[in-house]
């Protein structure tokens, strides 16, 4: 198992340092937000360029808890990358004052948890026109498959290093890393807390998935990289198959604005 991470880290590795030295950039920008998977997008982006060349930006709203702007803080100090802070909240409040005329009479949905993803993507292209950075997108596999991200959001970005690995892998590769280092240099409080966007009070991504030990084999039995005989369906709750391949299908158009991938050895 530990080789097969060590074989996995250097060739994410090597393919954040080979697609952003083949497109022109020695540096990159990535949004830190306190969660495991920009917190592994940022170790591997250092191994791959060096601390000097990776750029965190922090964008705390109303909803980010204070533990999510300390720990990416943590993060950043432990890995010596450079950051900088830019709250959201003045630019989200700016964008519902000019939308509440056509939206009066509504109740808030998920279009306002997608409006902020939708600020910091800006922000963070902002961040990549100006430095001349290549910006790293952060999603993983699970969330690309279910479409549990938001188009012109968190999808921004010209690389999605850990795109083709799933969540329960993200925490695996994650935890291996840190134990191969010899200490926490992901803090153990991005590992612990509760996946969540933070894009409205006391969200969990399982608000909307099912918990990532089940998602994952789910996924993995749905796109065929698991065993395809009847025997493995009997390994799932039906309806939770069913939910799944329901999100896979209303995500695929999703799928085709993404940024490339590594893809698997």
């Amino acid at each position: 198992m530990n080789e097969c991470s060590d074989r996995l880290r250097a060739h994410l590795v090597r393919g954040i340092r080979e697609f952003a030295r083949n497109n022109g950039f020695s540096d990159v920008v990535i949004g830190l937000s306190g969660g495991i998977d920009s917190a592994l997008v940022a170790v591997l982006a250092t191994e791959a360029l060096g601390a000097e060349h990776v750029f965190g930006v922090l964008m705390p709203s109303r909803f980010s808890s204070r533990g999510s702007v300390t720990d990416a803080l943590c993060l950043a100090d432990n890995l010596r990358i450079r950051t900088v802070t830019v709250p959201i909240e003045p630019v989200r409040l700016a964008f519902e004052q000019a939308l509440a005329p056509s939206f009066a009479g509504m109740d808030p949905d998920v279009t306002e948890e997608n409006l902020q993803s939708r600020i910091r993507g800006v922000i963070l292209m902002a961040q990549s026109n100006k430095f001349h950075r290549l910006l790293l997108a952060t999603g993983n596999r699970s969330e690309i498959l279910t479409g549990y991200c938001t188009l012109y959001g968190d999808t921004c970005g010209g690389l999605a290093p850990i795109g083709a690995l799933y969540k329960t892998e993200v925490y695996a590769l994650s935890r291996h890393i840190n134990q191969s280092c010899g200490t926490d240099i992901i803090p153990q409080a991005i590992l612990l807390k509760a996946p969540s966007a933070e894009l409205r009070p006391d969200q969990t991504d399982q608000d909307s998935l099912p918990p990532y030990e089940i998602l994952d084999p789910v996924l993995r039995h749905l796109t065929g990289e698991e065993d395809e005989s009847p025997k493995a369906e009997t390994l799932f709750d039906r309806e939770t198959i069913d939910r799944v391949r329901t999100l896979m299908a209303r995500a695929a158009f999703k799928r085709r604005y993404l940024p490339p991938v590594i893809e698997r050895d």
